[in-house]
């Protein structure tokens, strides 16, 4: 039963109902086996990099480390989602509170927000290892790197919290079903039946001022980087720097272009179907989580060959 009477009621819904691809009602069952695919190959393909990085002592260095904290928030990303999906596939009904629905909206945007802020510390530290490669091992020691990346934690809670607090004050009682596979702001907004205008504003100027302050740093970052790179006498350091470079800049492409993507093609088609805009979301959620151990594994030299010592070790009782 509905608890709204004509916008006069100050009753709301404290638990919802999450429908994703309600357009598939009859044949989501058929999503599960992919969707579990895709998880347990991101997953995977994310722990054997990090496992790389962690066993081999001489990867214990800040890029390393942070390639490896980097795809670690893949992994809780992916898990922070995909498995509340799952169980909406294979289920009539998944209901959540709207205490379990504000949690999982912020880690959601928590780690979106933490995975560009530490891609801001990666680009930190290549500078300096390109541009100041003598004074690198003083400048960039352990105590610097937990410090920027606590920096990084504070950064993104402080995006996140404002969205997730305001969004905490809103009655709901439209409707207690979100037409989505997990509690997205936009999507839980839509419940709505107040005036949400100023979490409208403060949504988008979050992620505006986020995306466009952390674009025109890492520009900055790597066009020093490059600059410096092409000065570099060795043309073997050189070209291992620029490598190094392209790898990074690879998975940045890949963070920005899926988030902007679909938050442009979220707001301009607006008369588009639920299944769509669930669709962009898994986009911009999934893809990086699954095109980063990629990037990293077959573009790192270092990485790529205890990989390769990794497989090589795997195959032996095979051939006994």
């Amino acid at each position: 039963m509905s608890l709204w009477n004509n916008g006069s009621s100050n009753l709301s819904y404290t638990s919802f109902l999450l429908v994703g691809f309600p357009g598939l009602q009859e044949t989501r069952i058929l999503l599960v086996l992919p969707f579990l695919s895709l998880y347990l190959v991101i997953v995977s393909a994310n722990t054997l990099v990090i496992h790389t990085v962690v066993a081999k002592q001489t990867l214990h260095q800040p890029m390393y480390l942070l390639i490896a904290l980097l795809l670690a928030v893949s992994i809780c990303t992916a898990t922070t989602v995909v498995p509340v999906m799952l169980f909406s596939f294979s289920t009539r009904f998944n209901r959540i509170s709207l205490a379990c629905c504000l949690v999982q909206m912020f880690c959601i945007y928590f780690l979106i927000a933490f995975d560009c802020s530490i891609l801001l510390v990666m680009a930190l530290d290549r500078y300096v290892a390109i541009c100041n490669p003598l004074r690198y091992p003083e400048i960039v020691t352990g105590q610097l790197l937990a410090g920027l990346v606590g920096v990084a934690v504070a950064r993104s809670t402080g995006i996140v919290a404002p969205v997730v607090g305001l969004a905490s004050q809103v009655r709901f009682c439209r409707s207690d079903v979100i037409y989505h596979f997990a509690c997205e702001h936009m999507a839980l907004m839509k419940l709505s039946c107040g005036d949400i205008s100023i979490n409208k504003t403060v949504g988008l100027a979050a992620r505006t001022f986020n995306r466009v302050l952390d674009l025109l740093l890492l520009g900055a970052s790597y066009s020093r980087i490059i600059h410096a790179a092409f000065r570099i006498s060795s043309g073997r350091a050189r070209s291992k720097a620029l490598n190094t470079c392209g790898s990074h800049l690879l998975v940045v492409f890949t963070v920005y272009s899926s988030t902007m993507s679909s938050s442009i093609i979220y707001r301009v088609a607006r008369a588009a179907s639920h299944d769509v805009h669930n669709l962009l979301s898994v986009f911009y959620l999934l893809l990086p989580c699954l095109v980063n151990p990629i990037i990293y594994g077959a573009r790192t030299k270092e990485i790529r060959q205890h990989l390769g010592v990794l497989f090589q070790r795997a195959q032996l009782p095979s051939h006994q």
